[in-house]
């Protein structure tokens, strides 16, 4: 199998983009084991926006799974709980 790059370190995503009909759950799948190989210091936003910008293909699956984890990547905010009562 041959070797990706820093942003995409598998080569899960554009080998994703070579598969014929290919189906949008998984595509989720492949997107979560490229997400698990890459850096926990890497900046993910930009990894993503540059697999975008390799990647034109509008309406592949593997396209709108990027463009959700580009809206996925904000942390998430707490919303109650015993210390959120507690200032």
């Amino acid at each position: 199998m041959r070797k990706g790059d820093a942003t995409d370190p598998k080569g899960l995503i554009a080998e994703s983009f070579r598969i014929d009909g290919i189906t949008y759950e998984e595509c989720r799948s492949i997107f979560l084991d490229w997400a698990l190989a890459v850096p926990v210091n890497a900046d993910s936003t930009a990894l993503i926006e540059e697999l975008l910008a390799r990647h034109p293909v509008p309406d592949h699956p593997m396209t709108h799974v990027l463009r959700e984890g580009l809206t996925a990547t904000t942390a998430p905010r707490r919303r109650g709980g015993w210390k959120g009562r507690r200032s």
